[in-house]
């Protein structure tokens, strides 16, 4: 099996849901995988279907997008074989194909699969869906609304209260706050801050997240009010996990 897999595999925080990407296409790959990251979850990715059942028998992600055509064993095989198994038969299953025919849809979801997406799809949409399938598999573990202390954000809404104090974000300091309380504690670099929130292929100075950092600090801390987010020197930025705490 592909060693990287393997140690993107073993490096996931458990306070992050894991899903597991089977794709093929190179392109489409490490698209799901940027989108599914800047959405704070972890992310495996395969590219057979072989050795995706080799890393299924070793792990249990929360979540596994499946492509249908894939070398080894193909995805429609790969969801049989899952479901076959006693440990893997509520595995929620997202199946992606370039197949748009009715019987095709009813084919994967006869086997197993929990949901079916048509190539081309729209990625907020398949975003959308992964969160849905989550919620009902995982209920205790997604959330709209982060609630760390006196500071309330909702990712729906895109708004933030600290207290009863409503607080207005531009749209790079919000996500920088969503980026940073989804793993209270975590110390991102300033480099990996760049990535989720602005992009891999964002052509920005790290000096730019010191700037975006202190306008998110200048907007929620006031007077006396303590500053959740920690400055690690050396090393970036970390949103204080014993914020909030006596």
């Amino acid at each position: 099996m592909d060693q990287d897999a393997l140690s993107r595999s073993s490096g996931k925080k458990s306070a992050s849901l894991h899903i597991v990407v089977v794709e093929d296409d190179d392109s489409l790959g490490l698209l799901l995988t940027y989108n599914l990251e800047a959405e704070g979850f972890t992310v495996t990715l395969v590219d057979r279907g072989d050795e995706a059942e080799t890393l299924l028998a070793e792990i249990r992600p929360d979540l596994v997008i499946l492509d249908w055509m894939l070398p080894g064993v193909s995805g429609f095989e790969l969801c049989r074989r899952l479901r076959a198994r006693e440990d893997q038969r509520d595995l929620p299953i997202i199946m992606l194909t370039a197949r748009g025919e009715e019987t095709d849809r009813v084919r994967g979801l006869s086997i197993g699969a929990d949901d079916y997406v048509v190539k081309p799809f729209s990625v907020p949409e398949l975003m959308a869906r992964v969160r849905s399938l989550l919620r009902r598999s995982r209920p205790e573990r997604v959330a709209d609304r982060l609630q760390i202390g006196d500071l309330s954000l909702d990712k729906q809404t895109r708004r933030l209260r600290r207290g009863e104090r409503e607080i207005h974000l531009g749209p790079t300091e919000f996500r920088l706050l969503e980026h940073m309380m989804e793993k209270p504690g975590r110390v991102f670099s300033r480099a990996s801050l760049l990535d989720a929130v602005w992009g891999m292929t964002a052509e920005i100075d790290e000096r730019t997240v010191d700037v975006h950092m202190g306008r998110l600090r200048k907007a929620i801390v006031r007077a006396n009010e303590k500053d959740p987010i920690r400055t690690v020197r050396g090393a970036g930025y970390s949103f204080d996990e014993t914020f909030g705490k006596p």
